[in-house]
């Protein structure tokens, strides 16, 4: 049975620590190196200190609590960069809350200015979403150490993958193939309050295009209904009812690239001498029916966001953008 009188001012003088530090090492582990959370749990014991159940449990096991935001049910390259995440946070016995969000693409109001965060938190991820300068505000005054995956803002650390080199290899694949004229699909951007990573992609093709002498009008885009493999195949059979017979595809993802394939074949089109499908992020999907695309480190992404937000929990680290490179998975399409 633990000892009702003892108080955490006892444990911080017989320690020889703060009360903060005591507080952080019940609430915030990962803030309070091993050494002194050993010492501080130590005297706990000693004096019969009686902290709240759940938080002497994560002391114990020098866990802390991460938040991860993304719109994962819009597109599977974000549940891919949380199994780096959860992996990241497996190893260091760290809880992980998420929460979906709608895609920035989707949405009037792309720009995050609030947080749906009413647990306890150590640390934020953001994935895929962009923030407005209030929120930043709000995180850095609240102390709350936050890093940004595929998106940027200057003032907190991210990880991003190069969209513009990514449209860039699609352009250069295609354009190695003999084409001249690029179809890209894309779902509908709502918004213009931001740029997003279909935009940076395009400028990318359009970069391609230009050192091949061919101007950006040689760059068609085409609006899906939608991220799945559905909304591909409704764009291109949309090509096909206004008269339109495009050579080379670009999907904005595996999916819409895959819908774009799946159509063709069932056309018969795709047994057609240079026809050009390539898709994006070279997942699953891609290797499954043999789809060229594009490669992203996704779950690479995660780990790398997931160890720089724990070196910023730990201590006061300066703000750094890690940017990582695609390239061009060949395959039969």
């Amino acid at each position: 049975m633990g000892n009702k009188d003892v108080t955490i001012y006892d444990v911080a003088a017989r320690a020889g620590v703060s009360i903060s530090t005591v507080s952080n090492v019940l609430n915030k582990p990962l803030r309070v190196n091993a050494a002194t959370r050993a010492r501080v749990l130590a005297i706990i014991d000693e004096l019969g200190f009686v902290p709240r159940d759940a938080a002497i449990s994560r002391a114990r096991k020098g866990i802390g609590r991460i938040g991860v935001i993304a719109p994962f049910t819009s597109y599977e390259s974000f549940r891919r960069r949380l199994v780096g995440v959860l992996q990241e946070a497996s190893e260091r016995g760290s809880e992980v809350v998420v929460w979906d969000e709608a895609s920035a693409a989707a949405t009037t109001s792309p720009v995050m200015s609030s947080l749906p965060v009413k647990h306890r938190l150590d640390g934020l991820l953001i994935m895929g979403l962009p923030v407005d300068n209030t929120l930043v505000d709000r995180l850095i005054t609240t102390g709350l150490p936050t890093v940004l995956v595929d998106t940027r803002h200057p003032r907190l650390s991210s990880v991003t993958v190069d969209d513009d080199l990514g449209g860039y290899l699609v352009a250069r694949h295609l354009l190695g193939r003999g084409h001249q004229h690029i179809t890209a699909v894309r779902e509908k951007q709502v918004s213009d309050q931001y740029v997003s990573q279909a935009q940076r992609r395009f400028a990318g093709i359009e970069r391609a295009l230009a050192e091949a002498g061919l101007p950006s009008s040689h760059l068609e885009q085409a609006t899906a209904p939608g991220t799945d493999v559905s909304a591909g195949r409704a764009a291109l059979a949309e090509l096909w009812a206004s008269g339109r017979r495009p050579t080379a595809f670009f999907g904005h993802s595996d999916a819409l690239a895959a819908g774009i394939v799946a159509e063709l074949r069932a056309s018969g089109i795709d047994a057609v001498p240079g026809v050009a499908v390539i898709g994006y992020d070279d997942g699953p999907l891609a290797e499954a029916i043999d789809m060229t695309s594009v490669y992203q480190p996704l779950e690479e992404s995660g780990r790398l966001a997931t160890r720089m937000l724990y070196a910023r929990i730990a201590s006061h680290q300066p703000v750094q953008e890690t940017v990582l490179k695609p390239e061009v998975v060949v395959r039969a399409t």
